[in-house]
């Protein structure tokens, strides 16, 4: 194994460790701070965050009691109403680092809010739903969003709803993985199959009901969040790590819906190259550019080089020139969003000694962009998430403290 494959390991268990370490007893708060009270028990830190369409901004996560709760701002993170704890049964949520919480607003008053709740075996799960038609007020279920009742992997899930009003969800689904192991063992031969499969399912009322389980494609990475992107036509664009032969864990990219370019195979959309027999837990992001196009941030080994990386993809997903490295060798976790003609990145960057919160910004559509410090602490973190309102585009970072939401975009 490559040297830096040991140390990629090792910022690996970091990373995770640091998603769920305790959360500090204190009674401060950072600039912003949610109001959401630190805890002298652990509370995981990772949230799903989204604007509503009235312009509230609405955080989900997990407290220290393992219960799902949800907090409103009306000032982009300023003041926070009271936490609100959600009705979800008996269940567990999975809330750490590429596996969280997520919601997403329709136009007609609904909303949803998914999770995994952990099965019993190690790395298992199903994917879960609540669903409101009332902009939030009351939510009925949960439910689980798949067919598919094995106790497998079904983990990693992202969902939005389409400029048609429907809603999709994807995750990260290991039943081909199973089967082909079920095969290979009947006739006596070793198993081949190479990491997991992504499947998706969509839903034409908001959640109250869904369709069949869809495999986008087979061979993908095992434990890296899925990114989901609007698509010309009012379709939907996904990206997620891929395995591709022999073993180079690149990002593949594929259209659900919308325009022409929808279905058929998944395209490439980097060339990193890099071999590594493992999932690294770092997902990528994407965002659509107003002029066509994507925009996307990715962690990979290029060159012996594993750094962020942003480029520029097609309207079909593949790359356009050369992708960069983020000003920042430490960079882990990025995610991008775009408004108009501003396109914000946002990560964290550790140290040794402290965590910083950086983003990089522009307002040409990505032609230029500028370095700006947003934060820093000492205490255990979660990723940075991105949200958007408009042209406008926020930063949100979740510490022990609580968290803090810096505007990026005028």
């Amino acid at each position: 194994m490559q040297r830096w494959c040991l140390q990629a390991l090792a910022a690996i268990a970091w990373i995770v460790a640091a998603a769920n370490a305790p959360a500090a007893d204190s009674g401060q708060h950072m600039h912003h701070g949610s109001g959401i009270p630190a805890k002298a028990r652990a509370a995981p830190l990772a949230i799903g965050a989204a604007f509503s369409p009235n312009g509230v901004l609405w955080v989900v996560s997990v407290d220290a009691a393992g219960r799902l709760a949800t907090q409103t701002s009306r000032d982009e993170g300023r003041h926070w109403d009271a936490a609100r704890v959600l009705a979800i049964g008996g269940d567990t949520v999975s809330a750490d680092g590429e596996n969280r919480p997520k919601i997403a607003f329709g136009r007609r008053g609904q909303v949803v809010i998914t999770y995994t709740r952990p099965l019993a075996q190690p790395y298992t799960g199903e994917i879960r739903l609540l669903r409101s038609i009332d902009g939030g007020r009351h939510f009925f279920g949960p439910v689980t969003v798949h067919r598919d009742r094995q106790v497998i992997t079904h983990r990693f899930e992202s969902v939005a709803f389409d400029e048609h009003g429907r809603l999709h969800v994807f995750w990260i689904d290991k039943r081909d993985l199973e089967a082909h192991k079920q095969s290979a063992a009947a006739e006596g031969v070793e198993p081949s199959y190479r990491g997991a499969a992504v499947y998706r399912s969509e839903s034409s009322d908001g959640g109250a009901s869904f369709g069949p389980d869809i495999r986008v494609a087979e061979h993908s990475c095992e434990c890296c969040r899925l990114a989901l992107a609007t698509a010309p036509g009012g379709g939907l664009a996904a990206m997620w790590r891929h395995v591709f032969e022999p073993n180079e864990r690149d990002h593949a990219f594929m259209l659900i819906g919308g325009t022409a370019l929808a279905g058929g195979e998944p395209v490439r959309a980097t060339y990193d190259r890099w071999a590594l027999d493992g999932c690294p837990h770092h997902g990528p992001g994407l965002a659509a550019d107003a002029q066509g196009g994507y925009h996307a941030v990715w962690f990979g080994e290029r060159e012996g080089q594993a750094r962020v990386r942003y480029g520029r993809l097609a309207a079909d997903g593949t790359p356009v020139g050369e992708p960069v490295a983020l000003p920042d060798e430490r960079a882990e976790h990025a995610d991008v969003q775009s408004a108009g003609p501003h396109v914000a990145i946002v990560w964290r960057s550790f140290d040794g000694q402290e965590t910083q919160w950086r983003a990089w910004v522009s307002h040409d559509h990505g032609a230029h962009f500028a370095l700006r410090e947003l934060g820093h602490s000492a205490d255990d973190n979660d990723h940075p998430r991105l949200a958007v309102r408009g042209q406008r585009i926020v930063a949100l970072w979740r510490t022990t403290k609580g968290v803090q939401v810096e505007r990026l975009t005028p």
